[in-house]
């Protein structure tokens, strides 16, 4: 881990998130190795648990109101309250909350300061433009937050439209371990066979578009019998998904594992010849950074976050956001460039090794914590 360099390393931080994801392991990991004395909570336990990895040992997990069932707007006053207890009891130096219109709204709430607000992407891109009453307190929230960060500049810009300070703001990839993320031998895997694989392991939901590659696969399916896809994962629009595949006659070609534990990711990302994220909406996708850093070439659409990773024929392409035809024309593109995709492989490898490094981008969230704490201190 790196060294603290002169911050200050003994704070009490509350780390307050909506539920136990990957991202928060990888958050939880990093902060477990450092001097600070840091207090999960968690804001609900949802139905589909998707990291199965333990807290680690060092952090606090809080017990309190919330982090037992699905979160509701009905329990805001309740969770609110007993927040405000477990503040009290804790006395922290700050608080490290997001999403905004959840756990950062709680958060400000709640009275404390100060406060280091965190966007996930989502809450900044989708969720805000929900309703009225979401950007009201988007706005609400990012002019009381001390401190802003976020993992994309799309993000960032959002944010300060919103109400953030510009000067209080700090923009890192969240990045992925670069060992364990790392390719195979892929070139002679690619030469040496025939079949072309696709991978994909956005959540089933709405907003990461999976419907969108599911409709693009069966018209490329039709004229390519040597491709197949790996699908991981799953979620709310598994039947439509499913449906689209059945009808178009190609169930038969996609292999559907289910959840996969991050420990087996790199495997299966190493299985396949070419990654794609069909997402209406991201960040900078831990998930596009991993396949990166395992030496894949990358089809993604077209979204601002997206371009800010991947540039057009040099670690990959991209393609209109939500355009089925588009994007089985450039897998299509992939497949007759096959011989391309291995120098495209290690112009990915690159990309993740300058900007996607956890170790070395972990750093910047502590320098914002000392940041936050200073501002707090006016």
């Amino acid at each position: 881990m790196l060294p603290l360099r002169g911050l200050k390393n003994d704070m009490k931080v509350i780390y307050f998130s909506f539920d136990y994801s990957p991202h928060d392991h990888r958050f939880l990991a990093s902060l477990a190795e450092t001097e600070h004395e840091v207090f999960y909570v968690r804001l609900q336990r949802g139905p589909r648990q998707v990291e199965d990895r333990p807290v680690p040992a060092k952090i606090q997990q809080v017990l309190w109101a919330g982090g037992q069932s699905e979160f509701r707007w009905r329990d805001l006053p309740k969770l609110v309250m007993d927040f405000r207890r477990v503040v009290k009891r804790i006395k922290p130096d700050l608080i490290h909350a997001g999403p905004i219109q959840t756990c950062a709204f709680i958060a400000v709430l709640s009275g404390f300061r100060p406060i280091l607000t965190m966007s996930w992407g989502f809450d900044l891109m989708d969720d805000v433009h929900k309703s009225k009453w979401m950007e009201r307190i988007t706005y609400f929230v990012l002019r009381r937050s001390t401190y802003f960060t976020s993992d994309a500049n799309v993000t960032r810009d959002k944010a300060v439209t919103y109400g953030m300070n510009p000067d209080r703001t700090v923009v890192f990839p969240w990045g992925v371990d670069l060992q364990h993320f790392a390719p195979d031998n892929r070139q002679s895997k690619i030469e040496n066979r025939k079949s072309f694989t696709l991978f994909c392991n956005r959540s089933w939901e709405p907003r990461y578009g999976v419907d969108v590659l599911a409709r693009s696969f069966v018209k490329v399916a039709q004229q390519n019998p040597d491709i197949d896809l790996l699908l991981i994962n799953g979620g709310s629009q598994a039947q439509v998904i499913r449906g689209i595949l059945q009808r178009g006659g190609v169930l038969d070609r996609v292999t559907m594992p289910g959840q996969v534990a991050q420990k087996e990711l790199p495997r299966f990302y190493n299985m396949a010849d070419l990654y794609i994220s069909p997402s209406h909406v991201d960040g900078s996708s831990v998930s596009l950074m991993e396949a990166l850093a395992c030496g894949i070439p990358c089809l993604v659409s077209d979204i601002p976050a997206n371009k800010e990773w991947v540039e057009e024929g040099v670690n990959g392409w991209l393609f209109p956001d939500g355009d089925a035809d588009a994007l089985a024309a450039k897998i299509l593109e992939a497949i007759r460039l096959r011989e391309n995709l291995p120098a495209m492989g290690e112009s990915a490898r690159r990309s993740a090794e300058t900007r996607a490094d956890w170790e070395k981008n972990f750093g910047q969230l502590l320098v914002a914590y000392e940041q936050t704490v200073k501002l707090g201190r006016k």
